[in-house]
């Protein structure tokens, strides 16, 4: 099914959750607050998650939302909360002018090289013929092939990701205590 035969409603929903997501996407990057920031990038991964879902993903969308926007974002939110990082006025931005808009160009480029691929064909080694994946979900289920490669394949990068978001929060936690006893004396 090509771009134009798709019902109106998906079509429009689609690009409303890929603006409002590319809008939450901005103010998580410009937010002095690091509360302020994690809040809009939960608000982008539920974005990201409704576009899951309506490109018939929604193994992905829930995952997305299960996985990113609950887990991993509590324990953003944690570690933020136990750094005690202070006010957002006394974080003060020590790079000037400069490099804010060596950043920005460096953002435009990135987002030029999105779109100039977004904008050229695949060629047609990379396309699946149609309907694979649905024979592919049919016979399989939609979350065997995840699964299999991931605990078959991946296995090991799966655990070590595991023991190094454990020794992140490990470690977050040393550094609270520390400023708090530094602190209290």
């Amino acid at each position: 099914m090509t771009h134009n035969e798709l019902p109106l409603f998906y079509v429009f929903h689609f690009y409303f959750f890929g603006l409002i997501s590319i809008i939450s996407a901005v103010a998580f990057v410009t937010r002095k607050s690091p509360v302020s920031a994690a809040m809009w990038l939960v608000c982008t991964m539920f974005c990201l998650a409704a576009m899951y879902v309506l490109l018939d993903a929604q193994f992905i969308g829930t995952m997305q939302v299960l996985v990113y926007a609950g887990a991993i974002m509590v324990v953003f939110l944690f570690v933020i909360m136990l750094l005690n990082l202070g006010h957002p006025s006394e974080l003060a931005d020590a790079r000037g002018l400069w490099w804010k808009l060596l950043a920005g160009a460096v953002g435009l480029a990135l987002m030029a090289q999105v779109f100039a691929v977004t904008r050229a064909r695949l060629p047609e080694a990379l396309t699946l013929p149609e309907g694979t994946i649905a024979a592919q979900v049919a016979k399989d289920g939609a979350i065997a092939p995840f699964a299999g490669v991931l605990f078959r394949d991946y296995l090991l990068a799966f655990e070590v990701t595991s023991v190094l978001l454990l020794a992140a929060v490990v470690g977050a936690v040393v550094l609270g205590k520390r400023k708090e006893r530094a602190h209290a004396r």
